[in-house]
């Protein structure tokens, strides 16, 4: 059943979006959005409290699209969570979504004091809850020296390297993905095949703790939602 204040919350959300990527943090206004949806103010305060929850619920929301999108690849084929179609294929579904990006690339005029310290959390504990499973099951490699700093750099790189200098600005982004995903594969992964029993297992892990984190996501968007309210 679809509830008319979801409804409405992620209309909110949607004008908030649109709002963030054109003018950035500082500059938005709870009046700006309630304006851009056709609402009153005190309409978008029932359902967030200020406008610091109301751009976490968001972030919130986005995080919990990715994911979603890169659950479905993992249930459609579980080889998906080798690590240089895992990072490859999130390098480009992250760079699909313009809020994400920003928020990745720390952008601060954008998000102003919104750290959303809590989301980032949640991620690096998947992240090494991902190692973990991959070093145990023997899908990435046991001798790269400290390798949780190696792979987030070598990952960064892409994601940050354009912001640095425009020289490479005519790769297009599936190629970029291509490149990430042989250098991966190359420095992290053990050569010859990956064990298809090992696959499984780590999909079957990493999925549901994937859920989870969704799961979470959706319930924090909606915290507030009032059941009945006028608007």
């Amino acid at each position: 059943m679809s509830h008319p204040n979801r409804e409405r919350a992620d209309r909110i959300l949607d004008a908030a979006g649109e709002l963030l990527l054109r003018m950035g943090y500082r500059k938005v206004a709870v009046d700006d959005i309630a304006r851009a949806v056709g609402i009153g103010k005190g309409t978008v305060y029932l359902h967030w409290r200020n406008k610091e929850l109301l751009f976490q619920a968001l972030m919130m929301r986005e995080s919990a699209d990715l994911t979603d999108e890169i659950l479905g690849r993992i249930r459609a084929d579980p080889a998906m969570i080798l690590p240089h179609r895992m990072i490859s294929a999130s390098f480009l579904v992250t760079h699909r979504r313009p809020l994400v990006m920003a928020m990745l690339r720390g952008n601060a005029d954008m998000f102003g004091s919104l750290g959303d310290l809590a989301l980032r959390k949640q991620q690096d504990a998947l992240r090494a809850q991902f190692e973990e499973a991959m070093l145990r099951r023997g899908l990435i490699r046991s001798d790269v020296p400290n390798l949780t700093y190696a792979l987030n750099a070598a990952t960064l790189g892409f994601y940050l390297g354009d912001t640095l200098s425009d020289e490479f600005d005519g790769i297009p982004l599936e190629e970029k993905a291509t490149v990430l995903a042989h250098l991966i594969r190359t420095a992290f992964e053990p050569a010859g095949e990956p064990d298809p029993a090992a696959v499984a297992d780590v999909a079957a892990e990493l999925g549901s703790a994937l859920e989870e984190l969704v799961s979470g996501y959706r319930q924090g968007i909606y915290a507030h939602d009032p059941i009945r309210a006028p608007g």
